[in-house]
């Protein structure tokens, strides 16, 4: 079906149709996108930014943890609207202190390849993740941190192979055997990048390696469920977590042509995190292909109108 190939290209069906598509009108998104761009574009000298003074560290580590926390949430408007400031802050912040600056500065880099990727943005996302890898300077955890939204973006372009390359080659330094004292926040950094790997060894044909990189992951994975369930803490998923899993089950329904099941994944991903499926272009398609796949609920057709979603016949 259209539709299916639409789902996996990315673009909405009319497109492939040679139809005029409606798009949503521009929204804050994309002038608060555009002052991203300025700020990758922004490169600070001693001395030309009106501060003589670089910030603090302290200072710096505590906003970033606060636009890290609305990532988390999918505020993801307002983590727009914190990147050009952290990014212009955090480059000198760089300096004074070298390793704590350049931790800092590797999440900033890295919120904001994230953030670009999910809203359609990811040669400005290979950017950032590209000037994240750059500041990691060789260490291995802040590679890793940097390596993830690189290998997204990559994998977003259609760049598969380079993608694998860059998730496996981040992942050998780390230690992939599980023991007590293994930081939780270490292996789950390998489990991603491990994920990250097999999902582009998916786009490259290449099933064998899928196998191999999917169990890998999943040893990874039993080892901090066993942890995590001794607490409360696996009842703490943050929102964009559990929001973006459901628009990936979404397209799994549509596989299965389920177009209802699909209906109701985006509906509930919604009320969970409304900037998810609002203004990612990833769950604009998947919702334009909901719609074309047959009777919809009246709460998904009112979805597409707040949105502003329309594709004309």
């Amino acid at each position: 079906m259209i539709e299916t190939v639409a789902a996996a290209l990315g673009v909405a069906p009319g497109i492939l149709l040679g139809r005029r598509v409606q798009r949503a009108p521009a929204t804050d998104a994309t002038t608060a996108i555009e002052r991203v761009r300025e700020a990758l574009a922004s490169y600070h000298t001693p001395g030309t930014a009106n501060r003589d003074r670089p910030p603090s560290v302290a200072a710096l580590d505590h906003q970033v943890g606060y636009a890290c926390s609305a990532y988390r949430h999918a505020h993801h408007a307002q983590v727009l609207r914190m990147l050009p400031d952290l990014l212009a802050a955090a480059r000198p912040a760089h300096h004074p202190t070298p390793t704590a600056g350049a931790l800092l500065l590797v999440r900033v880099y890295r919120l904001t390849a994230q953030t670009l990727v999910k809203l359609g943005e990811p040669h400005l996302a290979w950017l950032a993740a590209d000037r994240a890898m750059t500041t990691a300077a060789g260490d291995p955890c802040r590679t890793a941190l940097a390596a993830v939204p690189l290998a997204q973006a990559l994998r977003t372009l259609h760049r598969g192979r380079l993608a694998l390359t860059v998730a496996t080659t981040a992942v050998c330094p780390l230690d992939l055997t599980p023991h007590r004292e293994s930081p939780p926040d270490h292996l789950a950094l390998a489990g991603t990048l491990l994920t990250e790997a097999a999902l582009a060894a998916a786009t490259c044909g290449d099933p064998a390696a899928v196998d191999d990189l999917t169990d890998r992951a999943a040893h990874l994975a039993v080892t901090l469920h066993h942890r995590a369930t001794t607490t409360d803490a696996w009842h703490r998923l943050p929102a964009e977590h559990r929001a973006a899993h459901l628009i990936d089950i979404t397209r799994a329904h549509l596989d299965l042509g389920d177009h209802r099941a699909a209906g109701r994944a985006l509906l509930t991903a919604d009320q969970i995190a409304p900037a998810e499926v609002r203004l990612r272009p990833a769950a604009h398609t998947i919702l334009t292909v909901v719609l074309r796949a047959g009777p919809t609920p009246a709460d998904l057709t009112r979805l597409a109108a707040t949105i502003g979603l329309a594709v004309s016949p």
